[in-house]
């Protein structure tokens, strides 16, 4: 197999959007296990910590390269040079891609001047897209939202970062402003696709395989991001349901028969042993406690077991309660 590239890589594209907090190496190899093809990304890591060699940061980097490629580190920061720095040790530590974060809408983020911040700096932005071209050979992308507080500046911004050298886009189709409310409008991502020349993915809203294969349009790919919380299962949906849509099967109707709890259980073990053999058993079955809640919701009895799942310690804890 030969270095990955965003215009090469098998159509339709599937990506699991980066999600701090969530998309840890345990979350990511868990979803490759259930759909290999899926594209992969890592919490956004600061390139000042990884300018610094900050060693939390420096752990987040870490992958495994037969379970999770291709596998591309989300990067925030401000500071040319440290992304300069940053791209060639992500470079260097293997990684197939590097994707610049340019669409969180976190309060604390937008106020160091990162993340959605960068829509309203456009010379800024294109400046950091550069200087990380600049630094390696895999290739950049970029993840941000339809614009501030309007879409209207969605195709001259990414314009300008194409000039920079971005290899692609993932847009969320929602503004700054809307956060992660209303409803994800695609049109603007479709338009911005018929003006430039590199691939587009979209992101926000997609739930279900159905929701995939209705919003894909002109688009590269689509990513998903909560919709997989409690049903990481829906990826292996939506990139069979893409592929028969790419063989022109769009109009044939698939039905997935819903997972029962009991067929959901060894996966949910799985994840946890994963969680464990990475970060070890205290913190590992901690950070999985939200997982576990969610993979519960809607079974039978299911508000009483998660008042004890949020408190397990330890792995052999869920297996007891979650014998079937």
């Amino acid at each position: 197999m030969g270095p990955f590239s965003w215009k090469d890589a098998p159509r339709p594209l599937v990506a699991l959007a980066p999600m701090a907090g969530v998309t840890d190496a345990s979350y990511r190899q868990f979803i490759k296990g259930i759909a290999p093809e899926t594209i992969v990304y890592t919490e956004f890591l600061s390139t000042d910590a990884i300018h610094y060699g900050a060693k939390r940061t420096m752990q987040m980097l870490h992958f495994d390269v037969d379970r999770e490629r291709p596998f591309i580190v989300q990067i925030f920061g401000k500071d040319a040079d440290h992304f300069l720095s940053a791209a060639k040790i992500i470079e260097e530590l293997g990684a197939d891609g590097i994707d610049i974060n340019m669409g969180c809408p976190a309060a604390k983020v937008v106020s160091s001047c990162h993340g959605s911040a960068l829509i309203q700096k456009p010379e800024l932005a294109q400046e950091l897209v550069y200087a990380t071209k600049k630094a390696v050979s895999i290739p950049v992308s970029v993840k941000t939202r339809l614009g501030w507080n309007t879409s209207e500046t969605l195709i001259p911004f990414c314009k300008k970062l194409v000039e920079a050298g971005a290899d692609a886009f993932a847009i969320h189709g929602r503004t700054y402003h809307q956060k992660f409310s209303g409803a994800a409008d695609w049109e603007p991502i479709y338009e911005l696709k018929r003006q430039i020349s590199v691939p587009v993915i979209g992101n926000g809203d997609i739930h279900t395989a159905e929701d995939a294969v209705k919003k894909i349009g002109n688009l590269d790919g689509v990513m998903v991001g909560r919709g997989t919380f409690g049903n990481p299962w829906v990826m292996r949906e939506i990139c069979d349901a893409l592929q028969r849509a790419t063989y022109n099967e769009r109009t044939s109707s698939h039905e997935y028969t819903a997972i029962s709890f009991t067929e959901k259980v060894p996966f949910i073990l799985q994840h946890c042993e994963l969680a464990v053999r990475l970060k070890g058993e205290g913190r590992g079955m901690r950070e999985m406690r939200k997982h576990l809640s969610s993979y519960i919701k809607g079974f039978p009895g299911a508000a009483e077991l998660r008042a004890k799942l949020v408190k397990v310690e330890k792995l052999e804890e869920v297996r007891q309660l979650l014998r079937v």
